[in-house]
């Protein structure tokens, strides 16, 4: 399914397979390694103790890396990066850059996301960057989590909208350093609202719960929706 809507740009399928889809350009693959780089850092600051001298010196390098990718060429945000036509459209962006499931963004734990039937499925992991109580993941996180998977799933449903409402059941703490398996449902379409729900599954145990009302914005036509098998 290849959903575009006039005037926000090309919405790429997200419900390709269980393998992460390839990046689009060899500019993206190299996006992709630096964000790589980049978590390691983080994850291995967050576990180590180094030494005065060291933290010292690493920051020096981070400092002079920030300098150089400020002097080369910048664009801020999805809009500017989707009009300089060089980057792909909305849905390599969501895919690249989303702040929860991008996956050449460095905050971002990285979510695939794919589809089978009527049911939407995802996969992700979190290290010790995104922990809250001990060993396990910090519950805004697991919000966020679900947040983005439920609506990337809205989409599959053909009236695709923004976060209106999201109700959250945590059932278990959610482990860090562990697969974690999504699944959500488009369960109504009522108008410009779809509600889904959908939960986190790990180790066989459901950790958390959601259900999501997505609102499609009113400037936004289905008659410009156009869907392509």
């Amino acid at each position: 399914m290849n959903d575009e809507i006039k005037g926000l740009g090309n919405f790429a399928n997200p419900f390709v397979s269980r393998e992460i889809t390839e990046p689009i350009s060899d500019h993206w693959k190299l996006r992709r390694q630096f964000a790589s780089a980049a978590r390691s850092v983080i994850e291995t600051l967050i576990t180590s103790i180094p030494t005065d001298e060291e933290l010292e010196e690493a920051t020096k390098v981070l400092e002079d890396m920030d300098t150089k990718l400020k002097n080369s060429k910048r664009l801020f945000g999805l809009l500017e990066f989707i009009a300089d036509g060089e980057h792909g459209g909305h849905g390599e962006m969501n895919h690249e850059h989303n702040a929860i499931g991008g996956f050449s963004n460095p905050l971002s734990p990285g979510i695939n996301i794919w589809m089978k039937g009527t049911k939407v499925f995802g996969s992700t992991e979190c290290g010790y960057a995104y922990e809250g109580p001990p060993g396990h993941i910090h519950g805004g996180y697991i919000a966020a989590i679900l947040d983005q998977f439920l609506g990337m799933a809205q989409v599959s449903g053909g009236n695709p909208g923004m976060t209106g409402k999201l109700k959250i059941r945590y059932l278990k703490p959610t482990p860090l350093n562990t697969k974690l398996l999504l699944e959500a449902e488009v369960r109504q379409i009522s108008d410009r609202k779809t509600l889904v729900r959908g939960q986190i599954v790990s180790n066989r145990n459901i950790t958390a719960e959601a259900e999501g009302l997505f609102i499609r914005p009113a400037n936004i036509n289905l008659k410009n929706l156009k869907v392509k098998s």
